[in-house]
C-alpha cells in the first residue's frame, strides 16, 4: 500500500519499537524483556515479514494475561563445556535468553571454532532469522532450530505429533548482505495460515488437512481441528523430527507435544526449547569464507537465480530505512489503544 493512501500511515523504525515497547511494559514484562521483543516484532515488521511482526502483539499480550508466560522471567545461563552453554529461560521468552548467553557463546565460538547454545523452559512466538543474522554480520555461521506446538501431521500419520519446527541459517557474504534463510518444516509456516485465515484467502493445495483427514486448502479447516502437512513429505517430516530432538530431547525442553496449555486460556507461545550452533569461519586455515560465499552467489545467479533467500528482506529494510515502515491506520491506532496512548 502506497504511503499516500490516507488509510496507511508511516513510522520510523525507533518509533515503532517505541510504542511496541510501550505495550509489552503495560501489559506486564520487564523493561528488559520490553526491549528485546518489541525490537524483534519491529524488526519482523520492517522487513515485511508481517506474520511475525505486530500480527502477534495479540498472542503475546493473552499469553502473558493467561499467566502461561513469565514476562519477567531471568534466564539462568550455564557453562557446561568448553563449547557448550545452556540457559534455562525460567518460563519465560526465548529471545531474552539468547541475549542474556549471547556474550559467552560467541567467545566460546571464537575461542574454539564452534560452540552451541541449548536453550530451555522458553517460549519463542517469533520468526527465527532476527537470532542467526546478527551473528553472520559479525563474520560467523549460525544455525538454529526451535520446536514449536503440535500442529503438523508426520509424513504417513493420521494427527499432528510435530511443531512448524522451523530451521534458521546465517553466513557472511562478502560484500554483500549476509546469507540467511528461515523456513519451517511444514508446508506453510503456522503464523501464515493464521493471516489467511484473517484475510479469507486459500492456502496452497497440500498445505494442510482438515479435522476429518482430508486436504483442505481452506485455512480456517486447518487451524479448527485440522492440521499442516509437512513440506516435501517423507523429507520435510524426517528434518521436522530432527527439530524436535535437538530442540528438545538435546536441550531438555518440551517436545511439541508434551505441554499443556488448556489452563490457561489464551495461551498461545510454544513452551519448548532452541538449539544455536555458532562457527567461526576464521578457523578455517585457507581462503575465506566470506569471499567463497560470494563466489556460491555469484556463480548461483550465473545459472538463473535470480533471487536468493532473504532478499525480498533486505529490498523491504532498505525501503522502509528511507521512507519509514507503512502500516494502516486502523492497526496503529489499535497498537496505541493498547500501549495506552
Amino acid at each position: 500500500m502506497p504511503a499516500s493512501d490516507p488509510a496507511v500511515q508511516s513510522l520510523s523504525f525507533d518509533d515503532l519499537t517505541h510504542l511496541l515497547r510501550q505495550i509489552f511494559l503495560r501489559h506486564g514484562t520487564s523493561a528488559e524483556v520490553a526491549d528485546i521483543l518489541a525490537h524483534n516484532c519491529a524488526t519482523a515488521q520492517r522487513d515485511g515479514a508481517h506474520s511475525h511482526g505486530t500480527f502477534r502483539i495479540p498472542g503475546y499480550l493473552s499469553t502473558l494475561a493467561s499467566g502461561w508466560v513469565d514476562g519477567k522471567a531471568r534466564p539462568q545461563v550455564e557453562e557446561v563445556a568448553s563449547g557448550y552453554v545452556a540457559v534455562d529461560a525460567a518460563g519465560g521468552f526465548a529471545q531474552p535468553a539468547l541475549a542474556a548467553a549471547r556474550g559467552l557463546l560467541v567467545s566460546k565460538a571464537r575461542e574454539a571454532g564452534i560452540a552451541v547454545l541449548a536453550i530451555r523452559n522458553s517460549h519463542h512466538f517469533a520468526a527465527l532469522w532476527p537470532d542467526v543474522e546478527p551473528f553472520a554480520a559479525e563474520g560467523l555461521v549460525a544455525l538454529s532450530v526451535v520446536n514449536s506446538m503440535t500442529c503438523v501431521v508426520p509424513h504417513g500419520g493420521t494427527k499432528p505429533l510435530f511443531g512448524t519446527n522451523p530451521i534458521a541459517f546465517a553466513a557472511p557474504c562478502a560484500g554483500k548482505d549476509p546469507l540467511v534463510f528461515d523456513m519451517a518444516t511444514s508446508a506453510l509456516a503456522h503464523g501464515d495460515v493464521q493471516i489467511a485465515a484473517r484475510a479469507g484467502h486459500p492456502v496452497p493445495v497440500g498445505a494442510g488437512i482438515d479435522k476429518h483427514g482430508q486436504p483442505t486448502t481452506d485455512p480456517a479447516a486447518i487451524l479448527d481441528g485440522g492440521a499442516l502437512l509437512p513440506f516435501g513429505g517423507h523429507k520435510g517430516s524426517a528434518l521436522s523430527m530432527m527439530v524436535e530432538l535437538l530442540s528438545a530431547a538435546l536441550t531438555g525442553g518440551n517436545f511439541s507435544f508434551e505441554f499443556d496449555w488448556t489452563r490457561h486460556p489464551g495461551a498461545q507461545t510454544p513452551w519448548t526449547g532452541q538449539l544455536i550452533i555458532v562457527i567461526d569461519p576464521d578457523k578455517r586455515a585457507g581462503q575465506n569464507f566470506a569471499e567463497r560465499s560470494r563466489e556460491l552467489v555469484e556463480r548461483m545467479h550465473e545459472a538463473g537465480q535470480s533471487r536468493l533467500s532473504g532478499d525480498r528482506r533486505y529490498r523491504q529494510r532498505a525501503l522502509a530505512t528511507t521512507q519509514g515502515i507503512s502500516m494502516p491506520v486502523e492497526e496503529l491506532e489499535r497498537l496505541r489503544a493498547l500501549a495506552g496512548e
